[in-house]
């Protein structure tokens, strides 16, 4: 009879395929990162040009709504690598994949649709516990 695999372990093909699904989004991410500092320091650069007196200056309010639009898309996209790193050193540590709520296993179509996914869906609906 074989052995069957332990119900939290992903097996080697999904591991690596998972694995290669973060390492590509990481670098996507990391890409992302990159040129929203270009474009904060587009902005910066931009109104560092001219005197501007964003209470009173037309242009002024657009500057500061298009400085702060790009800070939080910097803010989110920082946010994404970082759970992305922590999902990757789950992985290497063996504990991608299980819920860290009530410790049972991800599915990995979740894991697939989002891989940074660090609770099972039961756990991340509304209530947030499994019951039972």
């Amino acid at each position: 009879m074989m052995a069957e695999r332990p119900v939290h372990a992903l097996s080697a093909p999904e591991k690596a395929a998972l694995r290669e699904l973060l390492t590509a989004e990481r670098a996507s991410t990391v890409t992302r990162i990159e040129m929203l500092m270009r474009a904060w320091d587009d902005i910066v650069g931009s109104s560092a040009l001219v005197a501007t007196d964003d209470e009173h200056d037309p242009e002024g309010a657009t500057i500061a709504f298009e400085r702060a639009h790009v800070q939080a898309l910097l803010d989110q996209a920082r946010g994404h690598l970082g759970s992305l790193e922590h999902a990757l050193e789950r992985l290497g540590r063996g504990g991608y994949g299980i819920c860290e709520r009530c410790g049972e296993p991800i599915p990995v179509e979740r894991l697939r649709a989002r891989p940074v996914a660090v609770t099972c869906v039961r756990c991340a609906g509304p209530g947030g516990r499994r019951q039972g």
